[in-house]
Protein backbone atom coordinates (compact mmCIF):
# COMPACT_ATOMS: atom_id res chain seq x y z
CA UNK A 1 0.00 0.00 0.00
CA UNK A 2 1.26 3.47 -1.16
CA UNK A 3 -0.01 5.22 2.49
CA UNK A 4 0.82 8.76 1.22
CA UNK A 5 -1.66 7.94 -1.61
CA UNK A 6 -4.33 6.33 0.20
CA UNK A 7 -3.95 9.23 3.14
CA UNK A 8 -4.66 11.91 0.06
CA UNK A 9 -7.34 10.21 -1.53
CA UNK A 10 -9.80 8.98 1.91
CA UNK A 11 -8.86 12.22 3.90
CA UNK A 12 -11.85 14.29 2.51
CA UNK A 13 -14.19 10.73 3.64
CA UNK A 14 -12.59 10.91 7.45
CA UNK A 15 -12.05 14.50 7.26
CA UNK A 16 -16.14 14.91 6.34
CA UNK A 17 -17.25 12.00 8.72
CA UNK A 18 -15.25 14.03 11.51
CA UNK A 19 -17.54 16.63 10.78
CA UNK A 20 -20.91 14.72 11.16
CA UNK A 21 -20.32 13.46 14.11
CA UNK A 22 -19.53 16.59 15.78
CA UNK A 23 -23.00 18.34 14.48
CA UNK A 24 -26.27 18.06 16.09
CA UNK A 25 -29.52 17.47 14.54
CA UNK A 26 -28.32 15.91 11.72
CA UNK A 27 -31.16 15.87 9.02
CA UNK A 28 -32.19 12.92 7.18
CA UNK A 29 -29.75 13.07 4.48
CA UNK A 30 -27.17 14.09 6.43
CA UNK A 31 -27.71 10.79 8.49
CA UNK A 32 -27.89 8.57 5.08
CA UNK A 33 -24.53 10.61 4.39
CA UNK A 34 -22.99 9.69 8.08
CA UNK A 35 -23.53 6.13 8.00
CA UNK A 36 -22.05 5.78 4.39
CA UNK A 37 -19.17 7.54 5.11
CA UNK A 38 -18.92 5.38 8.26
CA UNK A 39 -19.24 2.21 6.52
CA UNK A 40 -16.10 3.54 4.03
CA UNK A 41 -13.98 4.41 6.92
CA UNK A 42 -14.48 0.91 8.69
CA UNK A 43 -13.34 -0.61 5.27
CA UNK A 44 -10.19 1.80 5.03
CA UNK A 45 -9.35 1.00 8.62
CA UNK A 46 -9.50 -2.94 8.11
CA UNK A 47 -7.47 -2.08 5.16
CA UNK A 48 -4.62 -0.20 7.14
CA UNK A 49 -4.25 -2.26 10.22
CA UNK A 50 -3.78 -5.60 7.64
CA UNK A 51 -1.22 -3.43 5.80
CA UNK A 52 0.20 -0.45 7.37
CA UNK A 53 2.25 -0.20 10.93
CA UNK A 54 1.75 3.94 10.98
CA UNK A 55 0.35 3.85 14.35
CA UNK A 56 -0.03 7.62 14.07
CA UNK A 57 -2.81 6.96 11.04
CA UNK A 58 -4.36 4.11 12.84
CA UNK A 59 -5.41 6.02 16.13
CA UNK A 60 -6.97 8.52 14.12
CA UNK A 61 -9.03 6.25 12.06
CA UNK A 62 -9.81 4.17 15.09
CA UNK A 63 -10.66 7.20 17.21
CA UNK A 64 -13.07 8.44 13.79
CA UNK A 65 -14.81 5.17 13.11
CA UNK A 66 -15.60 4.82 17.13
CA UNK A 67 -16.68 8.20 17.56
CA UNK A 68 -19.01 7.65 14.01
CA UNK A 69 -20.09 4.49 15.43
CA UNK A 70 -21.15 5.93 18.47
CA UNK A 71 -23.05 8.43 16.96
CA UNK A 72 -24.71 5.89 14.06
CA UNK A 73 -25.70 3.39 16.91
CA UNK A 74 -26.41 5.71 20.19
CA UNK A 75 -30.01 5.93 20.08
CA UNK A 76 -30.52 2.32 19.14
CA UNK A 77 -28.11 0.57 21.57
CA UNK A 78 -28.83 0.70 25.19
CA UNK A 79 -25.95 -0.57 28.08
CA UNK A 80 -27.42 -3.32 28.65
CA UNK A 81 -26.95 -4.76 24.74
CA UNK A 82 -23.53 -4.17 25.49
CA UNK A 83 -23.04 -5.79 28.76
CA UNK A 84 -24.69 -8.92 27.21
CA UNK A 85 -22.85 -8.84 24.27
CA UNK A 86 -19.85 -8.53 25.95
CA UNK A 87 -21.07 -11.37 28.16
CA UNK A 88 -22.61 -13.68 25.26
CA UNK A 89 -20.09 -12.86 22.36
CA UNK A 90 -17.02 -10.82 23.05
CA UNK A 91 -15.85 -12.59 26.50
CA UNK A 92 -16.15 -16.36 25.43
CA UNK A 93 -14.91 -15.29 22.05
CA UNK A 94 -11.58 -13.96 23.89
CA UNK A 95 -11.23 -16.97 26.72
CA UNK A 96 -11.86 -19.78 24.02
CA UNK A 97 -9.25 -17.97 21.17
CA UNK A 98 -6.53 -18.48 24.00
CA UNK A 99 -7.89 -21.70 25.48
CA UNK A 100 -4.73 -23.60 23.95
CA UNK A 101 -2.76 -21.14 26.07
CA UNK A 102 -4.45 -21.42 29.25
CA UNK A 103 -5.13 -25.44 28.73
CA UNK A 104 -1.35 -25.66 29.08
CA UNK A 105 -0.93 -23.47 31.87
CA UNK A 106 -3.79 -25.18 34.00
CA UNK A 107 -2.14 -28.64 32.95
CA UNK A 108 1.79 -27.67 33.78
CA UNK A 109 0.08 -26.04 37.11
CA UNK A 110 -1.52 -29.34 37.99
CA UNK A 111 1.51 -31.12 37.53
CA UNK A 112 3.69 -29.39 39.12
CA UNK A 113 1.50 -29.55 42.20
CA UNK A 114 0.85 -32.81 42.36
CA UNK A 115 4.76 -33.61 42.04
CA UNK A 116 6.04 -31.57 44.58
CA UNK A 117 2.79 -32.80 46.36
CA UNK A 118 4.02 -36.33 46.60
CA UNK A 119 7.23 -35.70 46.96
CA UNK A 120 6.51 -33.57 50.34
CA UNK A 121 3.70 -36.01 51.23
CA UNK A 122 6.19 -38.94 50.94
CA UNK A 123 9.45 -37.19 52.99
CA UNK A 124 8.91 -36.51 56.35
CA UNK A 125 12.20 -34.35 56.50
CA UNK A 126 11.10 -32.03 53.81
CA UNK A 127 8.07 -31.54 56.05
CA UNK A 128 10.42 -30.83 58.80
CA UNK A 129 12.13 -28.52 57.11
CA UNK A 130 9.30 -26.61 55.49
CA UNK A 131 7.53 -26.54 58.99
CA UNK A 132 8.32 -27.63 62.79
CA UNK A 133 5.75 -30.87 63.48
CA UNK A 134 4.17 -28.10 66.09
CA UNK A 135 3.30 -25.72 63.60
CA UNK A 136 2.24 -28.48 60.70
CA UNK A 137 0.09 -30.45 63.65
CA UNK A 138 -1.97 -26.70 63.95
CA UNK A 139 -2.27 -26.23 59.99
CA UNK A 140 -3.50 -29.63 59.49
CA UNK A 141 -6.25 -30.30 62.66
CA UNK A 142 -7.05 -26.56 63.09
CA UNK A 143 -5.80 -23.50 60.68
CA UNK A 144 -6.65 -24.61 57.34
CA UNK A 145 -10.07 -25.48 58.08
CA UNK A 146 -10.37 -22.75 59.90
CA UNK A 147 -9.62 -20.35 57.17
CA UNK A 148 -12.85 -20.81 55.56
CA UNK A 149 -15.02 -19.76 58.59
CA UNK A 150 -12.97 -17.37 61.01
CA UNK A 151 -15.11 -15.00 58.87
CA UNK A 152 -18.72 -14.27 58.23
CA UNK A 153 -19.57 -15.51 54.67
CA UNK A 154 -20.63 -12.30 52.96
CA UNK A 155 -17.40 -9.93 54.33
CA UNK A 156 -15.55 -13.35 53.36
CA UNK A 157 -16.15 -13.86 49.85
CA UNK A 158 -15.70 -10.19 49.23
CA UNK A 159 -12.25 -10.67 51.12
CA UNK A 160 -11.64 -13.82 48.85
CA UNK A 161 -12.95 -11.98 45.59
CA UNK A 162 -10.74 -9.25 45.95
CA UNK A 163 -7.52 -11.53 46.82
CA UNK A 164 -8.30 -13.42 43.05
CA UNK A 165 -9.05 -10.48 41.29
CA UNK A 166 -5.59 -8.99 42.10
CA UNK A 167 -3.87 -12.67 41.36
CA UNK A 168 -5.52 -13.23 38.09
CA UNK A 169 -4.75 -9.69 37.37
CA UNK A 170 -0.98 -10.18 38.25
CA UNK A 171 -0.74 -13.56 36.08
CA UNK A 172 -2.27 -11.27 32.93
CA UNK A 173 -0.17 -8.61 33.49
CA UNK A 174 3.19 -10.21 33.58
CA UNK A 175 1.94 -12.55 30.69
CA UNK A 176 1.13 -9.49 28.67
CA UNK A 177 4.71 -7.51 29.76
CA UNK A 178 6.76 -11.01 29.41
CA UNK A 179 5.72 -15.02 29.44
CA UNK A 180 7.97 -16.12 32.05
CA UNK A 181 7.18 -14.00 34.75
CA UNK A 182 3.63 -15.07 34.08
CA UNK A 183 4.83 -18.70 34.91
CA UNK A 184 6.65 -17.85 38.12
CA UNK A 185 3.11 -16.77 38.92
CA UNK A 186 1.97 -19.62 38.39
CA UNK A 187 4.20 -22.04 40.45
CA UNK A 188 4.78 -19.59 43.23
CA UNK A 189 0.60 -20.59 43.56
CA UNK A 190 0.77 -24.10 42.44
CA UNK A 191 4.54 -24.75 45.19
CA UNK A 192 1.56 -22.84 47.31
CA UNK A 193 -1.11 -25.68 46.58
CA UNK A 194 1.61 -28.56 46.97
CA UNK A 195 2.95 -27.95 50.16
CA UNK A 196 -0.03 -27.54 52.22
CA UNK A 197 -1.71 -30.43 49.80
CA UNK A 198 1.41 -32.53 50.88
CA UNK A 199 1.40 -31.90 54.76
CA UNK A 200 -2.30 -32.45 55.24
CA UNK A 201 -1.91 -35.88 53.16
CA UNK A 202 0.93 -37.02 55.05
CA UNK A 203 -0.68 -36.15 58.09
CA UNK A 204 -3.59 -38.23 57.02
CA UNK A 205 -6.01 -35.21 56.53
CA UNK A 206 -6.11 -35.45 52.48
CA UNK A 207 -9.60 -36.01 52.66
CA UNK A 208 -10.27 -32.53 54.36
CA UNK A 209 -7.80 -30.91 51.95
CA UNK A 210 -9.52 -32.03 48.80
CA UNK A 211 -13.20 -31.45 50.48
CA UNK A 212 -12.00 -27.90 51.14
CA UNK A 213 -10.65 -26.79 48.30
CA UNK A 214 -12.79 -28.63 45.17
CA UNK A 215 -15.55 -27.07 45.26
CA UNK A 216 -14.55 -23.12 44.92
CA UNK A 217 -10.65 -24.58 43.58
CA UNK A 218 -12.33 -25.99 40.39
CA UNK A 219 -13.30 -22.37 38.96
CA UNK A 220 -10.98 -20.31 41.01
CA UNK A 221 -7.84 -21.93 39.75
CA UNK A 222 -9.16 -21.98 35.98
CA UNK A 223 -9.88 -18.53 36.29
CA UNK A 224 -6.10 -17.93 37.14
CA UNK A 225 -5.20 -19.83 34.45
CA UNK A 226 -7.15 -18.06 31.47
CA UNK A 227 -5.90 -14.90 32.83
CA UNK A 228 -2.15 -16.17 32.56
CA UNK A 229 -3.10 -18.08 28.88
CA UNK A 230 -4.65 -14.91 27.98
CA UNK A 231 -1.56 -12.90 29.49
CA UNK A 232 1.19 -15.14 27.47
CA UNK A 233 -1.10 -15.28 24.20
CA UNK A 234 -0.30 -11.32 24.57
CA UNK A 235 3.32 -11.55 25.39
CA UNK A 236 3.20 -13.99 22.36
CA UNK A 237 2.20 -11.43 19.86
CA UNK A 238 5.24 -9.36 20.47
CA UNK A 239 7.07 -12.14 19.81
CA UNK A 240 5.03 -13.77 16.60
CA UNK A 241 2.54 -11.41 15.70
CA UNK A 242 2.31 -13.29 12.42
CA UNK A 243 0.64 -11.70 9.60
CA UNK A 244 0.08 -8.62 11.32
CA UNK A 245 2.19 -5.92 12.15
CA UNK A 246 3.50 -6.47 15.70
CA UNK A 247 2.60 -3.08 17.07
CA UNK A 248 -1.13 -3.48 15.53
CA UNK A 249 -1.33 -7.80 16.89
CA UNK A 250 -0.10 -6.80 20.54
CA UNK A 251 -2.55 -4.13 20.71
CA UNK A 252 -5.62 -6.11 19.02
CA UNK A 253 -4.60 -9.28 21.70
CA UNK A 254 -4.16 -6.59 24.52
CA UNK A 255 -7.44 -4.82 23.89
CA UNK A 256 -9.13 -8.58 23.74
CA UNK A 257 -7.12 -8.92 27.36
CA UNK A 258 -9.31 -6.25 28.46
CA UNK A 259 -12.23 -8.08 27.51
CA UNK A 260 -10.82 -11.03 29.50
CA UNK A 261 -10.37 -8.81 32.41
CA UNK A 262 -13.91 -7.58 32.79
CA UNK A 263 -15.44 -11.35 32.36
CA UNK A 264 -12.95 -13.03 34.97
CA UNK A 265 -14.32 -10.33 37.73
CA UNK A 266 -17.43 -12.38 37.35
CA UNK A 267 -15.96 -15.32 37.53
CA UNK A 268 -14.23 -14.73 40.11
CA UNK A 269 -16.93 -13.30 41.88
CA UNK A 270 -19.00 -16.48 41.31
CA UNK A 271 -16.17 -18.45 42.91
CA UNK A 272 -15.83 -16.06 45.75
CA UNK A 273 -19.76 -16.94 46.86
CA UNK A 274 -18.79 -20.68 46.13
CA UNK A 275 -16.15 -20.62 48.76
CA UNK A 276 -17.90 -18.48 51.24
CA UNK A 277 -21.13 -20.04 51.35
CA UNK A 278 -20.80 -23.61 50.10
CA UNK A 279 -17.34 -24.91 50.91
CA UNK A 280 -17.61 -24.50 54.89
CA UNK A 281 -20.63 -25.53 55.07
CA UNK A 282 -22.60 -28.51 56.58
CA UNK A 283 -23.03 -29.95 53.49
CA UNK A 284 -21.76 -33.33 52.86
CA UNK A 285 -18.22 -33.39 51.55
CA UNK A 286 -19.64 -35.37 47.90
CA UNK A 287 -22.32 -32.66 47.72
CA UNK A 288 -20.57 -29.77 48.15
CA UNK A 289 -17.90 -30.79 45.68
CA UNK A 290 -20.27 -31.97 43.36
CA UNK A 291 -21.92 -27.94 43.26
CA UNK A 292 -17.94 -27.14 42.74
CA UNK A 293 -18.10 -29.39 39.45
CA UNK A 294 -21.32 -28.04 38.20
CA UNK A 295 -20.35 -24.91 38.52
CA UNK A 296 -17.27 -25.31 37.02
CA UNK A 297 -18.30 -27.49 33.97
CA UNK A 298 -21.01 -24.65 33.67
CA UNK A 299 -18.28 -22.58 33.25
CA UNK A 300 -16.43 -24.68 30.54
CA UNK A 301 -19.36 -25.01 28.62
CA UNK A 302 -20.53 -21.55 28.27
CA UNK A 303 -16.73 -20.73 27.29
CA UNK A 304 -16.64 -24.14 24.43
CA UNK A 305 -19.92 -23.68 23.19
CA UNK A 306 -21.08 -19.83 23.15
CA UNK A 307 -17.03 -19.14 22.25
CA UNK A 308 -16.53 -21.64 19.28
CA UNK A 309 -19.75 -20.00 17.99
CA UNK A 310 -18.70 -16.31 18.64
CA UNK A 311 -15.13 -17.29 16.99
CA UNK A 312 -16.97 -19.29 13.93
CA UNK A 313 -18.21 -15.75 13.41
CA UNK A 314 -15.49 -13.98 13.33
CA UNK A 315 -15.61 -12.41 16.74
CA UNK A 316 -12.09 -11.77 18.46
CA UNK A 317 -12.89 -10.35 22.10
CA UNK A 318 -10.88 -7.35 20.61
CA UNK A 319 -13.05 -4.39 22.52
CA UNK A 320 -12.28 -1.41 19.78
CA UNK A 321 -12.50 -3.94 16.72
CA UNK A 322 -16.20 -4.94 17.53
CA UNK A 323 -17.00 -1.23 18.70
CA UNK A 324 -15.26 0.73 15.69
CA UNK A 325 -16.24 -2.32 13.12
CA UNK A 326 -19.74 -3.04 12.97
CA UNK A 327 -20.51 -5.95 10.32
CA UNK A 328 -22.56 -3.08 8.36
CA UNK A 329 -22.37 -4.07 4.57
CA UNK A 330 -18.84 -3.35 3.23
CA UNK A 331 -18.20 -0.98 1.09
CA UNK A 332 -15.41 -1.25 -1.59
CA UNK A 333 -14.67 2.00 -2.26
Amino acid sequence: MDLDSFVAMHRPVWDRLDELTRRRGLTGAEVDELVDLYQRSATHLSQVRSASPDAQLLARLTQTVARARSTVTAAHTPVWRDLARLATVSFPAAVYRARWWWLSAGAGFVTFAVIVGAWVAANADVQAALLPAGAARQLVEQDFADYYTASPASSFAAQVWTNNVWAAAAALIFGAAAILPAIWVLAQNALNVAVIGGIMIAYGRGDVFFGLLTPHGLLELTAVFVAAGVGMRVGWSLIDPGPRPRAVAWASEGRAAITVALGLIVVLAVSGVVEAFVTPSGLPTLIRIAIGVVVWVAFLAYVFILGRRAVEAGETGDVSGSAAQTELTPYAG
